[in-house]
């Protein structure tokens, strides 16, 4: 399996370049939450072996944050956009997309 989902959480991993990434999403009337990160196989692994979502969550943020936007309106913490490594933030765009594609091909 290419990607495991929770509630507010999604995580991929790129076969091709064997790199694993999560993202996690909060949408609500006050506004928008989403967070990026790199992975281990370790983390990827253990995803989803919890009964409460917010457990995977815990695990997902001892990765390695890559991206952050929050924009809500108690105000936006930092710029609204926030990038710490664009590289991995570019590769987990690209490993979305293919496997997303992938899935729709079915």
């Amino acid at each position: 399996m290419n990607k495991k989902q929770g509630n507010n959480w999604t995580a991929y991993h790129d076969k091709d370049k064997n790199r694993y990434f999560a993202e996690i999403i909060y949408t609500s009337r006050e506004g928008r939450e989403q967070y990026n990160y790199e992975i281990t196989q370790e983390i990827y692994n253990r995803l989803g072996s919890f009964s409460e979502d917010i457990e995977n969550e815990r695990l997902i943020r001892t990765g390695n944050m890559t991206y952050s936007f929050e924009n809500t309106m108690y105000g936006t913490l930092g710029p609204e956009r926030t990038v710490w490594d664009e590289e991995a933030n570019e590769a987990m765009k690209d490993s979305v997309k293919k496997i997303d594609s992938k899935k729709r091909k079915k």
